[in-house]
């Protein structure tokens, strides 16, 4: 099958991880915009373009406790000779009533304060002697003081410019122009700017939703005993996990033993909650590889055992790649709205690199995010690498130095070294016409952990 035409390819036939690649996201478009509140939006991608309805900041204001005065009150203010205003009242954020600065006065301002009419200057408190009777500029009162409390007179020091100290209607953005344009990633500053121009909530492409489920009747649920020939199923943790980091919202499913009737149940099960399916082994050539023995025809199968409704239908193609780790790979559209499955190897080493290849890169197209793909760099190859499989395109765990400009690999080759992939941040990528690479050698990596 070519994942957008349906037409099924040689079963001989080795892909490349570029033609597998381009095949799986040809079948992908980014899910329909949807409004969100702002916190639920974060990660996401904006879908519209937004403008500012209202100035920033909306109203001049202080930027300084201080007092509102008249320059030409202060003009020859100094240490030894004070200008001394009386006080006509407070100021505070949030201010309705604001008092008229006339000549010979001033008005006490808090940060963030409505400048009253007739001043045009801010004087800081500590270039005052904080008011009649009031000691030291350092013990004005808290903002909270009762207007009444502000009477007096207060002592300037220093003379203050036309401005000074105070944060212009519109000096951050005037009203009309353009805030965030479509295809914006929302961060924390994003976020904050939407709720600064009153926007409560706004339109994204939202989060996918990815079902992960692990296959194999060997494995057990972290925190059970192990019995003979069993293991822990690593796989749909370490795969949720990845999923939830690429941006989506992630469903885990319980280890689905290796059997058809229960695999087809559990897939017919998970559709309704799904925008994408991932799957971890059976999809190389085993007598027990049942996701390949389920999936690569699901229209000819009858429902499953037990039930009611119709079988899943569609067709998931199962191809060898021209890549270590992770040469066998499946990727089909099913059920009635055509959910894009991607069967991965159940080594844990093999499945998250297909994983950080493969399904990642369609988890951001969904998004509609800008960058679909890990960044990479080049990096000097700090060890020789050797035994590299001719005509394969080996990804090779690493850690890199990004101000060294090093990779230095960690682990062997073998698919099933979990650890040394929990202890890398970069994948080095030698080339299929490579089968070693000196010490020393320029590579491609790719940063894990990056977004």
């Amino acid at each position: 099958m070519n994942g957008t035409t349906g037409q099924t390819s040689h079963p001989d036939r080795v892909w490349s991880v570029a033609e597998h690649l381009a095949d799986v996201l040809a079948a992908v478009r980014p899910l329909e915009p949807a409004e969100r509140q702002l916190l639920d939006a974060q990660g996401c991608v904006l879908a519209e373009d937004i403008a500012v309805p209202l100035p920033l900041p909306p109203f001049d204001n202080s930027s300084m406790d201080g007092y509102a005065v008249r320059v030409a009150d202060v003009a020859d203010a100094t240490e030894s000779a004070p200008a001394v205003l009386t006080v006509i009242g407070d100021v505070a954020a949030g201010s309705a009533e604001l008092p008229a600065v006339g000549p010979g006065r001033a008005a006490r301002i808090m940060t963030g304060a409505p400048v009253p009419p007739g001043a045009d200057a801010v004087v800081p408190v500590e270039w005052t002697d904080g008011g009649t009777g009031r000691g030291p500029a350092a013990t004005m009162r808290a903002r909270s003081a009762a207007p009444q409390d502000a009477s007096g007179e207060v002592r300037v020091h220093r003379p203050a410019t036309a401005g000074a100290h105070i944060r212009r209607r519109g000096s951050d953005v005037a009203a009309g122009e353009p805030a965030l344009p479509a295809g914006t990633v929302l961060g924390p500053s994003q976020i904050g700017l939407l709720a600064a121009i009153g926007r409560g909530t706004v339109r994204v492409r939202p989060r996918p939703r990815v079902v992960v489920m692990s296959t194999g009747s060997e494995l057990v649920q972290p925190g059970e005993a192990l019995g003979p020939g069993q293991i822990h199923d690593s796989n749909s943790f370490q795969l949720t996990a990845a999923a939830r980091e690429a941006g989506a919202v992630a469903y885990r499913v319980g280890a689905v033993a290796d059997d058809a009737g229960t695999l087809r149940a559990t897939l017919e099960d998970q559709l309704a909650r799904a925008d994408v399916l991932v799957t971890s082994g059976g999809v190389s050539v085993g007598a027990y590889d049942v996701v390949k023995e389920t999936l690569a025809d699901l229209a000819a199968d009858a429902a499953p055992n037990g039930s009611s409704g119709p079988a899943v239908t569609g067709r998931v193609e199962f191809r060898k790649l021209a890549m270590q780790p992770g040469k066998p790979q499946g990727f089909g559209l099913i059920g009635a709205d055509r959910i894009p499955l991607l069967a991965l190897p159940g080594n844990p080493v093999s499945s998250y690199v297909s994983f950080e290849l493969f399904v990642r890169p369609v988890i951001r197209t969904l998004m509609g995010h800008p960058d679909v793909h890990r960044p990479t760099a080049r990096a000097r190859c700090t060890r020789a690498i050797g035994s590299s499989p001719k005509g394969r395109r080996q990804f090779l765990r690493g850690t890199y130095d990004p101000v060294a400009g090093t990779v230095t690999p960690v682990g062997g080759s073998g698919s099933h070294l979990i650890k040394a992939m929990a202890h890398s941040d970069a994948l080095i990528v030698v080339p299929e016409d490579l089968t070693e690479v000196p010490a020393d050698a320029t590579v491609e990596v790719i940063l894990l952990g990056h977004r």
